[in-house]
């Protein structure tokens, strides 16, 4: 059956239609599909979404406190993104459905924000109750040359996000961005939108040259975990990564980018012992996937056996560290050999420690299908996975959905 949402969508393309997109007709497959498996009864969150805020640049730029860098952002030739660092990106589009850079016009309800109504639809479509919104270019931020574009982008973003549209929609939710590099301007971030309703966690963007157990990120592990609030370390590639310069094709920058720095940081932490020094700190592993995790346990249980004078903090096992102190987004879920998968579930103790998410609309995203239709998980495990994981993860989340069950 053609999915006419989004062959209406490849011909509005074709002839530079793009006003007045409609992400729920784009969607309407999987709101099929979520409605023959039913999953739309049972809760679902969506750890990791993201959108364009390159859209609206001219929004957020405003709220830029630097005079000079806000002067710099919006003179740039009419181009603002110009301030951001971005690195070569070869993700070739041709002959695959282009589902961003070509709809930055959703069709508003009433007064909403684009961003908003977009949300929603996609929630609609999709069967998700809650859902993590993430920027996407500013994921490049960690790399920028200039520490302070990363501080005064991060810092204007987040007003803008949490000032503009957060407050239209309780079903979306935010993990504010941290500019690690300042360990300052993070505890201000902390202090300022911790408490600001939608703010349920904080994130670090995972590409950067950053030693995460460094004593300067002491006090900052500390607050969060007095707050209750989780840390997510959000993944992404750098394409001119030294590493990578033999590297022809963006294929194999995606499947080794998305991934390296994830398991840096978590082998830096477990090694320097951030889980028994920060024992109720919740830290949640995005967008990595999860056939790195299997590697990881036992490569660090082998070299840690032989010379556990390195590691004295430790007092287990690390793979008993990342299968009950670290949390994982499920996607990009790998799922072509069905026995690896299962056994990574059941090392990784998927069904307290993964959580759902789509990465909508990028084009490896997963429907919560994925997730409902795997057949070695009982169904508590699914919806542990899909939803209940995620209160126990977000307590502010957790509070909110408890509340809204006793009033109903």
């Amino acid at each position: 059956m053609e999915n006419l949402g989004e062959a209406n969508f490849v011909r509005e393309m074709a002839v530079g239609k793009r006003e007045g997109f409609n992400s729920r007709e784009h969607l309407r497959n999987a709101e099929l599909q979520a409605d023959q498996r039913g999953y739309k009864d049972i809760l679902i969150v969506d750890v990791d979404a993201h959108h364009y805020e390159n859209q609206y640049f001219g929004e957020i730029f405003k709220y830029i406190e630097d005079p000079v860098l806000k002067h710099l952002a919006l003179q740039r030739d009419g181009n603002p993104a110009n301030i951001l660092f971005n690195s070569p990106n070869n993700q070739f589009n041709a002959g695959r459905l282009l589902r961003y850079g070509g709809i930055p016009h959703e069709e508003a309800e009433g007064n909403e924000h684009p961003e908003t109504t977009r949300s929603r639809r996609q929630r609609t479509a999709i069967g998700i109750d809650y859902q993590i919104i993430f920027p996407t270019p500013m994921l490049a931020l960690g790399m920028h040359p200039d520490p302070q574009i990363e501080t005064a982008l991060s810092w204007a973003y987040t007003r803008w996000w949490t000032e503009e549209v957060l407050p239209q929609d309780n079903s979306v939710k935010s993990m504010v961005y941290l500019p690690f590099f300042d360990v300052d301007a993070s505890i201000r971030m902390i202090k300022t939108f911790g408490e600001m309703p939608g703010v349920i966690g904080f994130m670090v963007t995972s590409t950067r040259y950053a030693a995460v157990h460094d004593n300067k990120y002491m006090r900052l592990y500390a607050m969060l975990e007095e707050r209750g609030m989780p840390l997510g370390f959000h993944a992404a590639f750098n394409q001119q990564e030294r590493l990578f310069e033999g590297m022809n094709r963006f294929i194999s920058v995606h499947s080794i980018g998305f991934v390296l720095n994830t398991l840096i940081h978590a082998t830096n932490m477990i090694i320097n012992g951030i889980p028994e020094r920060f024992p109720k700190l919740k830290i949640l592993l995005i967008e990595s996937g999860l056939a790195w995790i299997p590697f990881l346990m036992q490569r660090l249980d082998n070299e840690y056996l032989m010379r556990t004078n390195e590691a004295p903090l430790l007092k287990k096992l690390p793979s008993q560290y990342l299968a009950e102190n670290f949390y994982y987004s499920s996607q990009p879920l790998e799922s072509t050999n069905m026995e690896a998968l299962e056994l990574t579930m059941k090392m990784m103790n998927a069904k307290t420690q993964l959580l759902y998410s789509s990465d909508y609309p990028h084009w490896d995203f997963d429907l919560p299908s994925v997730i409902w239709d795997l057949p070695f998980l009982d169904d508590q495990a699914k919806r542990n996975i899909l939803g209940l994981n995620s209160l126990e993860v977000f307590p502010k989340l957790k509070a909110e959905v408890l509340g809204k069950m006793k009033n109903a």
